[in-house]
């Protein structure tokens, strides 16, 4: 039985939409589709050519760290029927080697067809020139989540010497949004796995930043992922935390609670991040010490003994 020519139109579609698949935000084109970048006193030229697979390496700096495995399999297929359509683009860092910039996806699906070489936009630029370039254009990517953005921003300000402002014009964007991302990565690392795998929006995390001690964040996190809350109701919990806190009455001699040296603060914080409760560690001059886990019923107990496999 023959198949209907609009079911064939149909299947060939998704074939391209596959391979087209953000590729405006990946990259822009001038003249003859080879790739601009903004920026001052960047001085880089372009060539195109096929490269053999087993000469690019991955970018080290690449922001995007999770690929949807289902995705990369259609996108393969459609490889292997209509080859590489929009280049990727490669820094030339030895002979014969090139590093990825930008177009991993591709590269992955390409492997998975089992092409042996593809076609690649060649650039040239200095080290500095490279890694900036690296990260700006792996930010035009719609798909990267919240924490990937911010890591970005991150490694731009750190790595490539840039300001917050000097980042917000590069991309665009107000400078309090550039700081709400950078916001992020203060977060426990079990909220930042949650944006990053999606069961967390950033409009939830933005909320629980705005608390002040680790504990308290992975309380209301917690509670957020067991309820399903909105974002809505993580800010009113939020608020409702605050305005209890404020409307405590403070004891008649304040007391200053021994300051943790950083190294030590920072084992109080991950445990309280493994365990996502409350932790207390308490170390004197002499070298002991002692820890104090919270829970908040039998059924919490049973989860940290878990946690500990006992």
């Amino acid at each position: 039985m023959s198949i209907p020519q609009t079911n064939k139109k149909s299947a060939l579609g998704k074939g391209i939409r596959a391979l087209l698949d953000n590729i405006d935000d990946e990259i822009k084109t001038t003249g003859e589709g080879v790739p601009a970048v903004s920026g001052q006193g960047q001085h880089i030229t372009n060539t195109t050519a096929r490269i053999a697979l087993d000469q690019i390496e991955v970018n080290p700096k690449q922001p995007r760290r999770d690929f949807d495995e289902e995705a990369l399999r259609e996108l393969a297929e459609s490889i292997k029927l209509h080859d590489i359509i929009q280049p990727v683009t490669v820094i030339k860092t030895a002979q014969n080697k090139y590093q990825l910039i930008s177009g991993e996806r591709r590269l992955r699906a390409s492997k998975m067809a089992g092409l042996k070489d593809i076609p690649a936009y060649v650039r040239s630029a200095d080290g500095q020139e490279m890694l900036e370039m690296a990260l700006l254009e792996n930010l035009q990517r719609e798909d990267l989540n919240a924490i990937e953005i911010a890591i970005s921003y991150r490694q731009l300000m750190d790595e490539c010497g840039l300001t917050q402002e000097q980042v917000s014009e590069r991309m665009k964007k107000e400078r309090s949004t550039v700081a709400n991302y950078l916001r992020l990565l203060k977060l426990p690392p079990d909220v930042q796995k949650a944006v990053r795998d999606g069961s967390l929006s950033m409009g939830h995390a933005r909320a629980i930043i705005s608390l002040d001690h680790v504990d308290q964040q992975l309380y209301v996190f917690r509670e957020t992922i067991q309820r399903g809350l909105s974002v809505r109701q993580v800010e009113q919990m939020v608020k409702d935390m605050a305005t209890e806190k404020q409307g405590t009455a403070a004891p008649a001699k304040p007391t200053v609670p021994a300051k943790l040296p950083p190294a030590y603060k920072r084992i109080e914080d991950n445990m309280a991040s493994h365990f996502s409760t409350k932790v207390k560690l308490d170390r004197k001059k002499t070298g002991k010490g002692n820890i104090v886990i919270e829970f908040y019923n039998d059924e919490d107990l049973e989860r940290i003994m878990d946690k500990m496999s006992l």
